[in-house]
């Protein structure tokens, strides 16, 4: 380990610590870090500059605008009304129909963001207008978005089992990986995913925000309705961007762009104001994924990263159990998503799993089916995925809050899958 690897390694410690002392602003916090990577020579400026310019960090500041652009619009008391009247003003199968959203667009997409992205806002509205914290019912919704992503064999699960099949192929396995695979060693988890969000996670919820939610802040706030043309075109606009979202393929255009586009046509047609959609915009949140993501390009960069995957690939050189073989690809890639984003965990472990694999003679499958889930259920900061960021200005979390939240459902999720996967797809 050289002198770069352990200041990254500090560092993270010092920013996870503050995190959750909470003495400062997260997105100070992330960025001061950010800063002394780059002072410390463990990475670029130009990572900062790429990161508060990254995907990501445009789709998060723009949907929470448009979300404040679609609060503007008469739809959501429109929407709230029905979905009371059809369900006999209960709120928990109202809540349950949006999970059940949550399910079917994370499992159509490629990206738990955008799954997110397009459910939060209708959560908003129906935790408003049946008196429900939003603390209590955001981050069980991103888990949901998160945890169930490439479970069903659509849109996640073909992207992904691509990948993991080319790599396989390069590597010299027969077995081949397709989609299925992710269905036939996670499928359970969608029910155990979906019943502890429904019954258990609104006991451990937090029940007032941690940190204000603006855009609560700024939904209290007197003002006129809007009328005519600007409340129909709010509508329409972010429906055709959601309608982006899913059929993206189809539309050509990255949903950064959309959502971007989507943001200009609101101002341009009067669904808010210029200084609105700036008062709306989600800085710290904003600030909390580009300081995030610095922190990870800089484990990659200084070699960290990989220093840490062959650490684990020797540890496990001579084990020939597969639980043990099993737990350390869910365990190690669980952990390292805490402070890198998913996919790029999911492609630096893959190689590792399979270099291990070969040397013992074990099937891979399951190892790469853990290693997607592992990473798939780090939600405890917001490095692993902007899903993360984006529910911790919708719900008001901070990290303590998020660990408070999610560390026992992480626990459930770990045993049940080493376990579930061992009989699924046993090593030897």
């Amino acid at each position: 380990m050289n002198t770069q690897m352990l200041i990254c390694i500090l560092l993270f410690v010092c920013m996870l610590v503050n995190f959750l002392l909470g003495k400062f602003p997260l997105g100070t916090i992330a960025g001061a870090t950010a800063a002394l990577l780059v002072i410390t020579g463990c990475t670029s400026p130009d990572t900062i500059l790429a990161g508060i310019g990254n995907k990501n960090t445009v789709t998060i500041g723009c949907m929470i605008i448009l979300a404040a652009g679609l609060g503007r619009t008469s739809f959501p008391a429109k929407l709230t009304h029905a979905i009371r009247k059809l369900t006999g003003g209960n709120y928990k199968l109202a809540y349950l129909g949006v999970l059940l959203i949550a399910l079917v667009l994370t499992s159509m997409l490629t990206s738990p963001m955008a799954a997110y992205a397009i459910c939060f806002p209708i959560m908003d509205s129906i935790c408003d207008e049946f008196g429900v914290s939003r603390s209590k019912a955001q981050f069980p919704l991103m888990v949901v978005c998160l945890a169930c992503c490439a479970i069903l064999p659509l849109g996640g699960a073909i992207s992904q089992s691509a990948v993991y099949a080319g790599y396989m192929e390069t590597y010299g396995f027969f077995q081949g990986f397709t989609a299925m695979d992710f269905f036939k060693g996670r499928w359970p988890f969608i029910f155990v995913t979906l019943a502890w969000a429904y019954f258990l996670a609104p006991k451990i919820t937090i029940d007032e925000p941690a940190v204000p939610i603006t855009s609560l802040a700024a939904k209290q706030e007197k003002k006129e309705p809007l009328k005519g043309f600007a409340d129909i075109a709010g509508v329409l606009i972010f429906a055709f961007v959601i309608f982006g979202f899913i059929f993206n393929k189809l539309v050509g255009q990255p949903t950064w762009f959309l959502a971007f586009a989507g943001v200009m046509a609101m101002v341009v047609c009067g669904v808010l104001t210029k200084n609105e959609a700036i008062k709306a915009i989600p800085v710290d949140i904003c600030m909390l994924f580009v300081g995030a993501n610095t922190m990870a390009t800089a484990l990659v960069e200084t070699g960290t990263a990989e220093y840490i995957g062959t650490l684990i690939s020797n540890a496990v050189g001579g084990a020939a159990s597969t639980v043990v073989l099993h737990a350390v690809f869910f365990i190690v890639p669980f952990l390292i998503t805490q402070f890198m984003q998913n996919q790029s965990v999911m492609n630096v472990f893959a190689p590792i799993a399979l270099i291990t694999c070969g040397a013992l003679g074990a099937d891979p499958r399951g190892c790469l089916i853990l290693i997607s889930s592992g990473a798939l259920t780090a939600y405890m900061t917001p490095s692993a995925t902007a899903a993360v960021a984006m529910c911790m200005g919708a719900g008001g979390y901070d990290v303590k809050s998020l660990f408070k939240m999610g560390w026992l459902f992480a626990v459930i999720l770990m045993i049940g899958y080493v376990a579930f996967v061992s009989i699924a797809y046993p090593a030897f």
